[in-house]
């Protein structure tokens, strides 16, 4: 069953090596909690979301719109799952250009290790490809296919394809759960940028087309393309429009407002100062929030920022804390103990009832221009160098920052 597309802007480029080691870390450490908490059918469904999957990519610090998120993203769960395969259950082949032709025999090795037939996996894995290269013609050709197995043989593809002409990628998401037919109608949704007339041949009313191979089938995507799509826009910079301002105030309150009582003792984060809690209740939510709290995957880009510096530039040492709260987590709840992982996970819970009663205020840009600032003291990043201390002196006095969050 294909759950849906994003189209996002073409960007050229690649991650750097301080960034790809982070990712890894932290994608890992969010893909295994999730195993451990909802189980490996429900790694597949969120992957299989493309607003969930943006959202996994803002917070690893990628650039919240851009088409390089996918092949980063999975790049970095690739080499975190793949190396743990046998103990998560959870199998990543395939990658971009050369290595999408390496998915057959991944998979046959995959199926060698669980048991599972691998020539169905390798036909279902040239099927999701056909179909959405061939199939269903909207002017995109795929560069990249990755294939997700889990050992009971349940899967997700995420695949993406290129117009280079219109500057533009579109990504699709699959998952097998409710798969009937790769032929009719295997999409949940298609949805993306209207691309005028294409042509698809996974339509049920393309049926006397397949079998006379007469007139091609002709359908407007509004028409043909029915649930999940986001489609990304042009711009670079995140702006107050791109998130959802209530849930991402509420956020930045509960790390930051003083009021809040007591939280290292209620959430059980020694030594945690604000600037990490508000990285951990973003990750948090990316790993318990529910399929509707991930609409605007940009306020995500609020957790690490985003390597070109959009909103911020990338604080790592928070960006380390952060794993390193995440991955203590992690082994204690691997030895039963989920004291630690309970408190991450009641984050989200505490920000989602402090959105009740709290009404943005117009804080957007200023807290926007607050991390840029402060972004240097937090060992700052982008592609570009190292986040520097502004020139201007700040002086907005202890807690404007925090007031200007309230309405």
């Amino acid at each position: 069953m294909k759950r849906g597309t994003a189209d996002l802007p073409l960007h050229y480029g690649t991650v750097p090596p301080w960034l790809a080691q982070r990712m890894s870390l932290l994608g890992g450490a969010i893909a295994e909690a999730i195993v451990i908490e909802y189980g490996r059918p429900e790694l597949l469904r969120r992957l299989s979301d493309p607003f969930w999957f943006q959202s996994l990519g803002c917070v690893l610090g990628m650039d919240w719109h851009s088409s390089g998120i996918t092949t980063s993203v999975m790049n970095a769960l690739r080499k975190a799952i793949n190396c743990r395969s046998e103990e998560l259950g959870v199998y990543i082949c395939g990658g971009r250009g050369k290595f999408s032709r390496e998915t057959p025999n991944q998979l046959l090795e995959v199926a060698d290790k669980t048991g599972l037939n691998g020539n169905e996996l390798v036909r279902h894995s040239k099927l999701a490809a056909k179909v959405d290269n061939t199939a269903v013609q909207d002017g995109f050709q795929l560069y990249l296919h990755t294939f997700i197995v889990t050992k009971e043989g349940e899967w997700a593809v995420i695949q993406q394809g290129m117009n280079p002409n219109e500057r533009m990628a579109r990504r699709y998401h699959w998952l097998s759960s409710s798969l009937r037919s790769f032929m009719e109608e295997p999409h949940t949704s298609v949805c993306g940028r209207n691309q005028g007339l294409i042509l698809n041949l996974t339509d049920k009313l393309a049926t006397p087309t397949k079998d006379g191979i007469v007139e091609l089938t002709k359908e407007t995507p509004d028409k043909l393309m029915r649930e999940v799509s986001i489609i990304l826009p042009n711009h670079h910079e995140v702006k107050a429009e791109d998130v959802n301002l209530k849930r991402l105030g509420a956020a930045l309150l509960l790390a930051h407002e003083t009021n809040v009582t007591d939280m290292e003792s209620l959430l059980l984060l020694e030594g945690v100062g604000p600037r990490t809690l508000q990285s951990l209740t973003l990750v948090s939510e990316v790993i318990h929030g529910t399929p509707s709290r991930f609409s605007d995957p940009a306020r995500f880009s609020f957790a690490h920022g985003g390597k070109d510096g959009h909103p911020f530039p990338i604080p790592t040492s928070v960006y380390d804390e952060t794993v390193e709260v995440f991955d203590k987590a992690i082994r204690q709840a691997r030895l039963g103990d989920k004291e630690k992982s309970d408190a991450l996970k009641n984050l989200s819970k505490i920000s989602q009832e402090m959105e009740k009663g709290y009404t943005p205020s117009n804080y957007f840009d200023d807290w926007v221009q607050h991390e840029r600032d402060t972004s240097y003291k937090y060992g700052g990043k982008t592609v570009f160098g190292d986040a520097k201390k502004p020139l201007k002196k700040e002086d907005k006095g202890k807690g404007g920052i925090q007031l200007s969050l309230w309405d």
